[in-house]
Order: C-alpha cells, then sequence, then structure tokens
C-alpha cells in the first residue's frame, strides 16, 4: 500500500451505525474545515434530493470548499479528514500489493459489497480490512470468527473500494477457475507476484521463464472471463500498465514493473510468430488459444514503438461474441424482418457503415455465416482479416506486394464467387470493382465510414461513382452505432425519469407499449459500472424507386434522410430511444453514440 497517514492523536469520534451526510457536514464545520456558510450551502445543495451515493461521495460531488484555501475537497481529502475523525489509519490501495487468492478465500463477493468492506492482506494473526464506514462494526465478529484471526480496519476510499472490489474477487475466480484447469500447478497468483519481484531486481527476464508463461496465460484466461475486447500492455516512464478493453470503455487491470511488461511482450511476439529481436517497427501477428470453456479463441496482435518501449495491443475475436443471431446483436423486429429480405436478394450491393468500433464486423459475419450454405462461394478480401472462417474462403490485402482491395476484387471475380466481402470501399477503384461485381451478378458486401445510412449514397458519389450505376445496384445501407446495456444484477427502475424525455427524439414517431426506464447502480459482477454488455443500434436504409429518383435528381443528405424514413427507415436516435423505454439502456448512452436527427 501507499500514501498511508497514520490519524492524529486525537481522541476518536463517538458516534454509532452508518454515516449520515448531514452528520458529516455538521463535523466538517465543527473541525473548521468548512465556514458555517459553505456548511449551509453544501446542505441545501444535499437536500434537493435523495441519493443511494455514499456520503463522502456525495458531498465531493457539490463541490464542499475548504475554508483555509477555497480549494474543492475531492473524495481522498475527504476520506483522509474521516480517518482522523475516525481514528482510523487511511490508505491508498495498492493493487500490487494485494494477495489477490487469499483475500478472495477471507468472505465471499456477495459479503464484502454488502458490508461495503474489502480484505486487502491476510497474515498468520491479522486480516487487514479497507472500509468505507467507521462506525459499523457487526461483521468485525463474524470475521474474525471465520478467518481465525483478528480484525485490523483502515479507512479507504469508498471508489477505490467499488473499483477493486470487482476486480480483485473477478481475478480471484479467474484464477481458481485455472488452477482447477491445472493450468498454473503453483497458481497464477503466486507467480504473479514473484514475477513482480523478480521485475523489480536487475535480473533479465527470460520470455521462456516458466513465470512470465503462467503470467501471460492468467492474462489471456482473465480478460476472458472479463469479457474483454482488447488487452492493451503499455510501457509507461515509471512502470508497465494493463489495461482491458470491456464494453468499449479501457478499464486499468495492473501496474508493473517494465521489466515484467517486456518479458510479457516477448513471449506474446514468440507465440505470434513475430520479430522479438526487432522493436523499431510496427508488427502483426496472430495466437489462437482457448478460453475457460475450452472453446478457440483468435487474437490479433499488433505492436507499435513509442517513447517509453513497445506497446502491445492484442485484439480477441471469441467466437461466441463475434458470430451472434440478429436477436443477439439487437436488430429490433420490424428492422430484422427486412434486413433478412435484404440478404436474400441475389445480386447488387449492401452496405454497412458507422465510425471504427461501431460493430460492423460482427455484423457483417453473423450475416455471411448464414448465408453462407453448401450451395454457394463466399469469397472475402479484408484488411485484415478479422476471424479466420472456415465456411468462407479469405483473402488477406497486402500493400507491400501491391494486392489491395481493388486488385483482390478483381481476383476474386474470375474465383466463380457468389457472395463478395469488401472489407471496405476506400476509393474510386475499389468502389468501381465493386459496382462492376453487382452488376454482373454477385451480392457484395462492404463498409463505409459515414455517419449515418443515407450519407453512404453521398460518399459514393463523392468517390465518382454515377448515380445511374448506384441506383443499379445498391439494395440497401445499415448504419449502426453500439451502446453499453444496463447490468441486469443490478439496474433499478428510474422514477425520475419520464417519457417527455424522449419527446424531442420520438417526434414525430410515437413509443407503443409501456415506458420502463431503469438507470444503473453498480456491483462485482459488472464490476461497478452499471452495465454488462453491449448491444447494437441499426438504421436500415431499403433502396425504394421513389428513392432511386431522389438520387437521380442531384441529391442532398437532407433530402435523401427524409425519403427513406417515407420508406420505413429509424433513424439510429430513434432506435436508441426505443431501447431506453424497454429499459435496455440509458439515454445518455443513446445521445453520446448517435448522430441527431436534424
Amino acid at each position: 500500500m501507499n500514501h498511508s497517514t497514520r490519524p492524529k492523536a486525537t481522541p476518536p469520534t463517538s458516534h454509532d451505525g452508518p454515516l449520515d451526510w448531514r452528520r458529516l457536514v455538521e463535523w466538517l464545520q465543527l473541525d473548521g474545515v468548512i465556514s458555517v456558510a459553505e456548511a449551509q450551502r453544501v446542505t441545501a445543495r444535499c437536500a434537493q434530493a435523495e441519493s443511494a451515493q455514499h456520503p463522502l461521495l456525495r458531498l465531493a460531488s457539490v463541490s464542499v470548499r475548504r475554508a483555509s484555501d477555497d480549494r474543492a475537497l475531492d473524495v481522498e481529502l475527504l476520506t483522509q479528514w474521516l480517518a482522523r475523525r475516525a481514528g482510523l489509519e487511511y490508505l491508498r490501495i495498492d493493487p500490487l500489493k494485494v494477495d489477490v487468492a487469499r483475500v478472495a478465500d477471507t468472505m465471499s463477493a456477495a459479503y464484502a459489497e454488502r458490508h461495503r468492506i474489502l480484505p486487502l492482506q491476510v497474515g498468520p494473526a491479522e486480516v487487514l480490512v479497507a472500509v468505507t464506514e467507521p462506525f459499523v462494526l457487526d461483521w468485525v465478529a463474524e470475521v474474525e470468527r471465520q478467518s481465525r484471526r483478528s480484525v485490523r480496519r483502515v479507512l479507504a476510499s469508498p471508489l477505490e473500494i467499488q473499483r477493486y472490489m470487482a476486480e480483485f474477487f473477478a481475478l480471484a475466480k479467474s484464477v481458481r477457475a485455472a488452477s482447477k484447469a491445472g493450468s498454473a500447478s503453483s497458481g497464477a497468483s503466486a507467480s504473479f507476484e514473484q514475477l513482480v519481484e523478480l521485475g523489480k531486481s536487475t535480473k533479465q527476464i527470460d520470455a521462456n521463464d516458466q513465470s512470465v508463461v503462467q503470467v501471460v496465460d492468467w492474462l489471456w484466461q482473465y480478460a476472458f472471463d472479463q469479457r474483454a475486447s482488447d488487452i492493451h500492455l503499455e510501457p509507461r516512464r515509471e512502470q508497465g500498465v494493463i489495461r482491458f478493453r470491456i464494453d468499449g470503455v479501457l478499464h486499468p487491470v495492473y501496474q508493473m514493473p517494465m521489466g515484467v511488461l517486456g518479458a510479457m511482450t516477448a513471449r506474446i511476439k514468440l507465440l505470434g510468430r513475430m520479430d522479438v529481436v526487432e522493436k523499431r517497427r510496427p508488427q502483426d501477428g496472430r495466437i489462437k488459444t482457448r478460453n475457460p470453456a475450452g472453446d478457440e479463441v483468435e487474437m490479433r496482435i499488433s505492436t507499435l514503438p513509442t517513447v517509453f518501449g513497445e506497446k502491445m495491443v492484442m485484439r480477441i475475436f471469441d467466437p461466441e461474441t463475434t458470430v451472434k443471431d440478429l436477436d443477439a446483436l439487437g436488430f429490433s423486429g420490424h428492422d430484422a424482418l427486412r434486413w433478412e429480405a435484404l440478404v436474400k436478394r441475389p445480386s447488387g450491393i449492401i452496405l454497412v457503415t458507422g465510425p471504427t468500433g461501431s460493430g460492423k464486423t460482427t455484423t457483417l459475419y453473423s450475416t455471411l455465416k448464414r448465408v453462407a450454405t453448401e450451395e454457394v462461394n463466399v469469397s472475402t478480401v479484408e484488411d485484415p482479416i478479422e476471424m479466420v472462417e472456415p465456411a468462407f474462403n479469405q483473402t488477406q490485402v497486402q500493400a507491400q506486394l501491391d494486392f489491395g482491395f481493388p486488385e483482390g476484387l478483381r481476383a476474386l471475380m474470375r474465383q466463380d464467387p457468389d457472395i463478395i466481402m469488401v472489407g471496405e470501399i476506400r476509393d474510386q477503384q475499389t468502389a468501381e470493382m465493386a459496382v462492376q461485381a453487382a452488376l454482373t451478378g454477385h451480392l457484395v458486401f462492404s463498409t463505409l465510414h459515414t455517419n449515418d445510412a443515407p450519407s453512404a449514397v453521398t460518399r459514393l458519389l463523392e468517390l465518382g461513382v454515377p448515380a445511374y450505376l448506384i441506383n443499379a445496384t445498391l439494395l440497401g445501407v445499415l448504419a449502426q452505432r453500439l451502446v453499453r446495456t444496463l447490468c441486469k444484477q443490478c439496474k433499478v427502475p428510474d422514477a425520475a425519469a419520464t417519457l417527455t424525455d424522449l419527446a424531442e427524439i420520438v417526434k414525430p414517431w410515437q413509443i407503443n407499449g409501456a415506458y420502463k426506464p431503469f438507470r444503473p447502480v453498480g456491483c462485482v459482477d459488472c464490476r461497478m459500472t452499471g452495465f454488462m454488455g453491449r448491444m447494437g443500434l441499426y438504421e436500415l436504409l431499403v433502396v425504394s424507386q421513389t428513392f432511386k429518383e431522389r438520387v437521380s435528381q442531384a441529391p442532398d443528405v437532407a433530402a435523401l434522410k427524409r425519403q427513406a424514413i417515407d420508406d420505413g427507415m429509424r433513424p439510429l436516435r430513434l432506435a436508441g430511444a426505443l431501447r431506453v423505454a424497454e429499459g435496455l439502456t440509458v439515454l445518455e448512452e443513446v445521445l453520446s453514440a448517435t448522430p441527431p436527427l436534424s
């Protein structure tokens, strides 16, 4: 642990039971930390609405200002003050010094969450427990009886306890699963701690060292268990950092000595058939491994030289999450039927649009998997190949060999294809080849980077495709975004939300059915975020005869959008509003992910 501060010699406050923000304001004023006027202001602000937040978080949210220097007291400063008041040691949690496996054996995740406590160290005679409620002691006797050790309490920030509670118990679960499978005979956590100590020494760590092998295996299993889509190994000035991208958001996982990070990077490069010695230029590789369920998982590896060393990102392609049916992707019944009809057409172009990370590849792979029967030849040209799929004939673009999308498409046309997938239409040549393939009787799928579905038409026009060829080949455009879905374990009804919150979005449409908004809370299962998983929002434009006439009349995006809506297209923001009304996500997620309606 670090930043540990011992309490002053003043006698501790006499209090019993949970903290209350009103009592904390009273104590802050009595201690001279805040003025009388500030106490009145804070009381008025906090009394405006009830909240389930921890009292310290609530006070920090209204920017309590210290009387001595008018500085806003953040959660850490407030926790340090409360520790002195309660006669406890304040402790800043250092995850590298937590014996995760032993800590998780002390109590269950549910017990820790219920009492807002987190065990940090288990000694021969003592258990160190971080608390957020210094005057609640009803759990102490039970923990002492179960652990057969005395309990020493320290006060920690409620934010840190929330964060590390999710990480430590999830990691312990992964380690136990790996131990049962026999993947780490000496225990992943022990090897990790040994490796950290080894990294602090001057000894060179070998990539094939058994400790390095074990910690890399642990890293992957932990990432799979946490539903991570990407693993980041990042060198910094003082230490290395591991982060996971979960549901589109990066989460810090561990910090470690640079020597350990370097050894892990070298080990992974070795497995990915990459040049271990070369650290001055970017490299790409692939690794196949298995998840805890025994299913094969493929990872795409990318390295990049940075100021402090070689950074590595591993993109995880889990078959369970990469290929899904339309319901699992998030298609509404309205759009699912129209999309099914579209992909059954014998020839033409179908485009999927959206920014990077919006789920375009998942939608395309899932759709192609459905149409890839024994009777058809499905061929792709990609950059890079996201996931190897046995049902497809996949080709990798290789710029160094002058083999780009146009050359790949031209070669595919001589391979007797029925369905062609082009990774991305980036230039006029690729666009013209895709149009030519569609005109000669092939069904062509591809992606574009546009904000919405109607913009794909103007993008093709900008690339030099004539309007008459667009009308002759384009079948439809699917624009999409990803939003986080509320955790089913901890979401609660949002009594403050009303249908008027969605009024501007749903006009001129009407929301049919019940309006059941929920709000996130946070639990161990969702890493205290309140969200678990992501779902797609879709905007499906199906080209009609009237739409084609608009395209021929020197169109603008607004006119095309109006016509597409008349033809049955539901804009992205409306699709999101419907999901909010169903209680699957929240309005803030939808507004941040989707373009305005106008």
